[in-house]
């Protein structure tokens, strides 16, 4: 079998094993709208990163029946710190707009807008984006699930392409198809973030290739909801509060990293690593995330949010898109108002 075949249905397996599969990931046939441009540059204590958000790589057809959703150009100027140093129990407040930013440019955004039951934001009850299975709770809107394509990536409804989870594209590229551990992007707050490997022994460059696991299972206990503003029943990962932390129970901290030597970094930097399992892509940070990464700070045209709907149109030079299933599009993700809980 071809060896470009074989990593996409791989990639397309990416979900955790102890909890439900989601809906099936979206081929990656199409091109993108346009050319991927995208700057990385040093100036000062800062890590500058320009970029128009247009991926390089194969994208599904964009709008879809779960993303009703067009790419198109953002306008990002984005920043991190050059030398990221970490804060004694990680950053504090909720997670801004965008969690990072991948090498290609396009933003890391892990979060969802959709809620239990279709309710307000605020409600900490936010569905996996990856994990929320066909049958969604009590949203028969979003039961075909949001339009994912094999590279965890689909469209907001300002026509911002984003990452839910490891990019597989991206990652194949740059990995060149290899096992090796391998730098897909920066994180807010200016560590490196890494995909899938690491090295066993995390000072060791010469320890074999680990494939890190996650720190964070499934709760056990009931979700203990009313079944109206709060779900019930036992979790299975359709939420992000089916989830715990259990210090030691994988290989990467409650931030989803560690520090240790990488193939950029050989004298040794805290780092993220991308996995397969829940969070997929990091929501903690365990330094300061800059304010560029913020609601307010980014470019009104590449602002993470919204809602989509029938028709929603995918930024200025989107398409209008049709309603998924024919009745209705879902709401799609991004941050909750300011001062809500995410």
């Amino acid at each position: 079998m071809n060896p470009t075949l074989c990593l996409l249905l791989t990639a397309a397996a990416l979900v955790a094993a102890d909890a439900p599969k989601g809906p099936a990931l979206k081929e990656a046939d199409a091109k993108p709208p346009g050319q991927n441009k995208v700057t990385f540059t040093v100036k000062g204590d800062k890590r500058v990163i320009e970029s128009n958000g247009i991926p390089d790589h194969k994208v599904a057809t964009f709008p879809n029946r779960g993303n009703p959703n067009a790419i198109s150009e953002q306008k990002y100027r984005l920043e991190v710190p050059a030398n990221p140093q970490p804060l004694t129990g990680g950053a504090t407040g909720r997670m801004m707009s965008a969690w990072g930013v991948a090498l290609n440019g396009v933003v890391f955004d892990p979060g969802t807008a959709e809620v239990y039951n279709d309710g307000d934001r605020s409600n900490p009850w936010h569905y996996e984006a990856l994990m929320s299975n066909t049958e969604m709770g009590t949203t028969p809107k979003i039961k075909v699930g949001l339009g994912l394509d094999q590279n965890h990536g689909h469209v907001q409804p300002n026509g911002a392409y984003h990452y839910h989870g490891i990019p597989s594209l991206l990652f194949e590229r740059l990995s060149g198809g290899e096992k090796k551990m391998t730098q897909v992007g920066w994180a807010a707050d200016g560590f490196p973030v890494y995909a899938v490997y690491a090295f066993a022994k995390s000072e060791d460059p010469k320890s074999e290739l680990k494939k890190m696991k996650s720190s964070y299972r499934l709760k056990t206990a009931d979700r203990g909801g009313d079944g109206k503003e709060t779900p019930t029943g036992k979790p299975d990962g359709a939420f992000g509060l089916d989830f715990e932390y259990v210090a030691g129970s994988g290989d990467l901290d409650e931030f989803g990293g560690r520090a240790g030597v990488t193939p950029e970094f050989p004298k040794g930097t805290y780092y993220y690593v991308m996995t397969e399992e829940y969070p997929f892509i990091p929501r903690k940070f365990k330094g300061t995330p800059d304010p560029s990464f913020s609601k307010q700070k980014m470019d009104p045209h590449s602002n993470l949010g919204g809602q989509g709907g029938p028709g929603a149109k995918g930024g200025k030079k989107g398409k209008k898109g049709p309603p998924p299933g024919g009745s209705g599009a879902p709401p799609q993700d991004g941050p909750p108002p300011e001062g809500a809980a995410k």
